[in-house]
């Protein structure tokens, strides 16, 4: 297993609550990683400003006029290796990242969804299972593939719904759990335990047909 920390990179566009949450388990030394630089395509994030304060890196790299995903995702690598993180974490990087960039980072990079996938990906996740009136809701920590919220799926915490549940209720008890799953998973990648193969995520040597589990079984 790895004994130094792991070095990531956290792309976000807003306030970075997991971008903190990881950073927060590598400075304590509850994960073996450190995020060494926070990548934003928007420069008012005020995750930047949370990641200054925790003492780490930040970039800035938005869209130029004209650029289009191919462009941008070239100008993104660069900058990503200029920093050569071990590990890419996506943290409410809303922007829909180049093919070419994606394939490049296969096996290292990592996102959360807010719903159980394969159910739910894309947008308004919370709305779309009150909606359906789903008993279950939660969130899905998965390897980044190039089709959307659809790579293989690493740990999955399940949260009720209860009644009288809004979007803000159930968005803010899900979160909760968004900050104990995702660095769990990117500790798991630090310790050399989780590796993407075979279109699966694998843990200690063991395929993951269904992810690890968390939360109301």
């Amino acid at each position: 297993m790895s004994t130094l920390p792991l070095p990531v990179a956290v792309l976000m566009s807003g306030r970075g609550s997991n971008m903190e949450a990881i950073a927060r388990a590598g400075l304590e030394d509850r994960i073996p990683a450190r995020v060494v630089v926070v990548i934003s395509d928007q420069p008012g994030a005020a995750g930047l400003e949370t990641a200054r304060s925790l003492g780490i890196r930040t970039e800035t790299l938005q869209v130029q006029p004209g650029q289009d995903r191919t462009a941008y995702g070239s100008a993104l690598a660069s900058l990503l290796a200029s920093h050569a993180p071990a590990l890419v974490v996506l943290a409410g990087f809303m922007r829909i990242l180049d093919a070419g960039l994606v394939r490049a980072w296969e096996g290292r990079m990592l996102n959360i969804h807010p719903s159980l996938l394969p159910r739910y990906p894309g947008l308004h996740t919370h709305r779309r299972v009150l909606d359906a009136g789903d008993p279950l809701h939660g969130c899905t920590v998965h390897f980044v593939t190039e089709q959307l919220d659809a790579g293989p799926r690493i740990v999955q915490a399940r949260v009720p719904v209860e009644p009288g549940d809004d979007e803000r209720s159930l968005s803010a008890r899900v979160q909760r759990w968004e900050h104990i799953i995702y660095p769990e998973a990117v500790g798991w990648f630090g310790e050399g335990r989780l590796a993407a193969r075979d279109g699966f995520a694998w843990l200690d040597g063991r395929r993951l047909d269904e992810p690890v589990a968390r939360g109301k079984a």
